[in-house]
């Protein structure tokens, strides 16, 4: 099977279904053409088809290792990234001043989609390094962003994030990692962090680790964590590399999937050696933490989405050429391609309709986020950032669940084949579980949908979504095309049980949060589901125009076809999930242990 990034689809979805002309005529963006556009996406799709897809499956099998101290990544990465660097591909979305290309982030999103089509291991890399660069372009003082900023920008050296710890994992309040000033404005760091994504490489000369630590008199709980910088090698002051630090990887962890990425256990200062500087104010390193972890959920949402997409390309390669079995009622003759067995094409759409729905969200996410930063007016980015902040959960959680829902199917279509690992079917899955659990849960992202998110602003926000898409509901519905009709009527009903879902959590949460808890994840379920259907129903509608043009009819019917089978699949079981949001907190009351376990 040879991967192809779909360039033709992520093009479609960015301009029919998740608004990417806003971009274009808010003005911001003044380089901004069609033609640039494709010319991007089409050189994406070539240095990930030829440089970083070859690399995927060599990287499951040969993956990260620790020799002597130093992290060898697989074969080939090193080579990959240098050319990724060359390529420009890690400068794309940042400002020119930082030494960026100032293009919409929106595009440095359908990068990750692409790279991760191509290779999860590889790809998770750079995102990483994306995040870092933001929180130091957020807190960084003048000094750190001279030496550290052009070069992280441009890829040449990477950053990571170095949060957990061994009894700190989600709740970061339990963090030991110690940081002491030596009082020439640099602190010693003492500690270990674990699961540190590409915590060490042999890619770059430099990595720059982002550090959360205690001040010897910070207080306790989750407001007495700072943030600091701390290089694997020193940057002496004219942005030379020094002596290397005393920070190291003790440890590569052994895991399920994603075997080309190391992850580590970071020691900081084991020889009492360790030196880095505070990033922002002291005390305040969780707002530099959310700045990364923002960027890295919608990034991680995109994770599930190029995974996804791998799957599904996969899957549908070997449906087409595997012979199993006749058509109904024929007895004899030649086997068929499975493909011909409607329950296997039910397969492949699920696969497909899912993939193009998480593309959609993540996508009009990234679009909030443009237009929440770069919008001419002050009204218009208030009103971006409301749906960057409703979508960043839904974008995570929703298209992660089901990157593991499409990747499981992948290996279904695939029969006993898919369990074995020679077919390739099964790497997918491994990959994919990781990104339900990293960068925040998706429970916790479930919690955050319905506590900050939805009752932060009285449910304003998503009152507005529900209110666009009930209105598109609406005109589809009235449409004279009997299928667009069809999608509007499943949305519309929905986008009211959503609705109904909405209004009961609020209400439910002033009474006791229990209830809205409960509810948490069969509500993100619900409003990703709809949100998806929303999303296609829009390119559905644009899909249909195109194809009564006569432009590449059956391009645009499939289009319109998949939208249908999301609709009678998906959009009618988020109106199902109504009675579990609103069940409340009886349905999860506590049963003893000794009971539950026979």
């Amino acid at each position: 099977m040879t991967y192809r990034t779909p360039i033709r689809d992520m093009r479609f979805i960015l301009d029919h279904a998740a608004g990417f002309g806003a971009l274009e005529r808010s003005g911001a963006f003044p380089e901004l053409s069609d033609d640039l556009v494709s010319a991007i996406l089409e050189e994406m799709g070539k240095f990930c088809d030829g440089v970083v897809a070859p690399l995927n499956q060599a990287s499951d099998r040969d993956g990260a290792r620790l020799e002597n101290g130093v992290v060898r990544t697989t074969p080939g990465f090193k080579e990959a990234y240098a050319q990724y660097v060359e390529g420009g591909w890690s400068s794309l979305a940042f400002p020119e001043a930082a030494g960026g290309q100032g293009l919409p982030s929106t595009l440095a999103v359908a990068l990750v989609d692409a790279l991760n089509g191509a290779c999860m291991s590889f790809a998770i890399g750079t995102t990483l390094t994306t995040g870092a660069v933001k929180a130091i372009m957020h807190a960084a003082t003048d000094e750190q962003k001279r030496l550290y900023l052009e070069k992280m920008v441009t890829g040449e050296w990477t950053g990571t994030m170095n949060l957990t710890e061994p009894q700190a994992g989600s709740d970061l309040s339990a963090i030991r990692t110690k940081a002491e000033p030596v009082g020439d404005g640099r602190y010693k760091i003492t500690g270990q962090k674990i699961y540190i994504t590409y915590g060490d490489h042999d890619m770059t000369e430099n990595i720059v680790h982002l550090v959360l630590a205690r001040l010897p008199d910070a207080p306790e709980g989750t407001g007495g964590i700072s943030m600091f910088i701390v290089p694997k090698v020193h940057v002496k002051e004219d942005g030379s590399l020094g002596s290397r630090n005393d920070v190291q990887c003790i440890k590569l962890e052994e895991k399920m999937g994603l075997h080309g990425s190391p992850t580590c256990v970071m020691s900081f200062g084991d020889k009492g050696e360790c030196y880095g500087t505070l990033l922002g104010e002291e005390n305040k390193g969780l707002r530099n933490m959310f700045v990364m972890m923002n960027a890295a959920r919608l990034d991680v949402g995109m994770q599930g989405v190029g995974v996804a997409e791998r799957a599904y390309q996969r899957a549908l390669a070997y449906a087409l050429e595997r012979k199993q079995g006749r058509a109904p009622g024929v007895k004899s003759g030649d086997m068929i391609a499975i493909y011909e067995h409607p329950d296997v094409r039910r397969m492949l759409y699920s696969m497909k309709s899912l993939t193009d729905a998480s593309r959609a969200i993540c996508y009009a996410n990234a679009v909030a986020y443009d237009l929440a930063h770069s919008a001419p007016d002050e009204a218009a980015r208030k009103e971006a950032k409301a749906m960057e902040e409703l979508l960043t959960p839904i974008s995570k959680a929703w298209s992660t669940d089901r990157a593991n829902d499409v990747t499981s199917l992948g290996v279904q279509v695939h029969g006993g084949m898919g369990y074995i690992e020679e077919t390739g079917a099964a790497q997918h899955l491994r990959d994919a579980r990781i990104a339900a659990i990293y960068e925040g849960t998706n429970g916790i992202q479930a919690i955050d949908l319905v506590g900050r998110k939805l009752q932060g602003d009285g449910g304003a926000a998503a009152k507005k979504l529900i209110g666009e898409i009930h209105s598109e509901a609406m005109m589809l519905k009235a449409a004279k095309r009997k299928d667009l009709a069809h999608i509007g009527a499943r949305l519309l009903e929905a986008v009211d049980a959503l609705r109904q879902s909405t209004e009961w959590l609020l209400d439910a949460a002033q009474k006791d949060q229990a209830h809205a808890l409960a509810g948490a994840t069969p509500y993100l379920k619900q409003f990703g589901n709809v949100a998806g259907g929303y999303y296609l129903a829009h390119g559905a509608k644009a899909a249909a125009i195109a194809a009564g043009e006569g432009q590449d009819p059956a391009y645009y019917e499939a289009k319109i076809a998949l939208a249908t089978f999301y609709a009678d699949n998906y959009l009618t079981e988020a109106v199902a999930l109504t009675d579990a949001v609103t069940a409340g907190a009886e349905t999860v009351a506590r049963i003893e242990p000794d009971v539950m376990s026979g």
